[in-house]
């Protein structure tokens, strides 16, 4: 099936609350699982909210990954895309699953620019 493009989107569950709230750990998180996924990034984007939390985005020639964690819930929500076929975004989503130490995965694969989305396909994993 061709494909414009692959978009996980990932919830973490049981991740350590320091690992959530800290920015230049999660900042360099993301880029190295971009970086280890094969991605050429171009710009990075974090924020560190008050009282916690931190967001941030990393644009790669490819598309972008972006995180949202919430450290009081040792949760964070997770987006991989890639377009085209050369990227894994499952490899990036992997890295920053093992690097904040989640216990809970679960993760969807949509193919993007092909048309309706099935929903049915999440995948649940105990780590």
């Amino acid at each position: 099936m061709d494909t414009m493009g692959r978009h996980v989107i990932a919830e973490l569950w049981g991740c350590p609350a320091e690992n959530l709230n800290d920015l230049q750990s999660i900042e360099r998180i993301m880029v190295n699982a971009a970086l280890e996924a094969g991605a050429e990034v171009r710009e990075v984007a974090f924020h560190k909210f008050a009282p916690q939390g931190v967001s941030g985005v990393v644009i790669i020639s490819e598309s972008h990954l972006t995180i949202h964690s919430f450290p009081e819930h040792g949760y964070a929500s997770i987006d991989v895309y890639t377009c085209g076929d050369r990227i894994d975004p499952n490899v990036a989503c992997d890295y920053i699953t093992k690097r904040l130490g989640a216990t809970r995965l679960e993760s969807i694969e949509v193919p993007r620019g092909v048309g309706p989305i099935q929903m049915q396909d999440v995948k649940v994993r105990a780590l």
